[in-house]
């Protein structure tokens, strides 16, 4: 996932409905967000950025700003620790052994979950990447073709 921001010459909310309906044909994209004081498109997704840019120009001047890894809210964390210095220190500890245990057994699963990933995909077949490459070059390319014999229909009509 990834989050990039874009600055746009936009100068109404004409103009802001109209590149957000833009960005959102993309495929690929989870959030966007725009605001106005500052003229600054918000995308999060993983969509290239290049792709967002590159439709978006087609209509007004757009520049990158940043492009950098989504990040998480950690909101709930930091509400705990509050709760955590108001209730007392003897909560505190045990909170802090609680989380730790529970962050352990997250990055256990997360490392899990990626050895059976890495398991599941096999190995690139090179030949099918050489078609995929030229049916995006050449897009009307025949993928099949059905013969039929005389013997396979008996209904046909055979001129001797």
């Amino acid at each position: 996932m990834k989050k990039f921001v874009l600055k746009l010459d936009l100068h109404d909310d004409r103009d802001k409905q109209k590149a957000l309906k833009k960005v959102a044909t993309l495929s690929g994209i989870d959030a966007i967000s725009m605001d106005m004081k500052e003229k600054k498109l918000t995308v999060i997704g993983t969509v290239d950025p290049v792709n967002v840019v590159s439709k978006l120009r087609k209509y007004w001047q757009t520049d990158i700003i940043a492009v950098g890894p989504a990040k998480e809210p950690e909101k709930k964390e930091d509400s705990k620790k509050e709760e955590g210095k108001k209730e007392g220190g003897k909560k505190d500890d045990q909170k802090k052994e609680e989380g730790k245990k529970e962050e352990s057994k997250k990055e256990e699963k997360k490392e899990e979950k990626k050895e059976d990933e890495k398991k599941k995909e096999p190995a690139p077949d090179p030949v099918l990447e050489w078609v995929k490459a030229y049916r995006a070059y050449n897009p009307y390319m025949t993928t099949h073709y059905h013969v039929q014999s005389m013997e396979e229909n008996p209904n046909a009509c055979v001129i001797s």
